[in-house]
């Protein structure tokens, strides 16, 4: 591809990221420049980002609904999963998986709760009680 036919079509990463493309330029020689993106990347983008947003979405609803317990909210929100969880908290998968269910979740000691809080990057009053809107 040459250089003046790279895409520069901005996406959802736009003001975080750029990629460096190989590229011709005028004298057919390859090099290297950059691209905010092109328009095929930026919609699968999107499209994985909505998911994301509907799971995060499903999970605090279970959340509230005392379906599942804040776990489930934190583990969609930091994209991870079982066992990811299980390796950076040094619990077993199935500790994690009963976890999730909030009437365990209600009687876990506070030295539990400050691993999965360590976790996820939160203090204890937060793991408990998620927000939607915070970052």
């Amino acid at each position: 591809m040459e250089k003046k036919d790279l895409p520069q079509d901005p996406s959802h990463l736009d003001k975080f990221t750029t990629e460096v493309c190989y590229v011709t330029d005028e004298s057919g020689k390859y090099t290297t420049t950059q691209s905010r993106g092109w328009e095929v990347k930026a919609t699968a983008l999107d499209v994985a980002w909505k998911d994301i947003e509907t799971r995060l979405k499903e999970a605090f609803e279970a959340v509230k609904n005392k379906e599942a317990s804040p776990i489930l909210f934190y583990m969609e929100k930091k994209l991870m999963d079982l066992t990811l969880v299980s390796s950076y908290t040094g619990f077993w998968k199935w500790q994690v998986k009963r976890h999730l269910k909030p009437t365990t979740f209600n009687k876990l000691p506070e030295s539990k709760l400050q691993k999965y809080a360590q976790l996820f990057e939160v203090n204890i009053n937060e793991l408990k009680n998620p927000s939607l809107n915070a970052d």
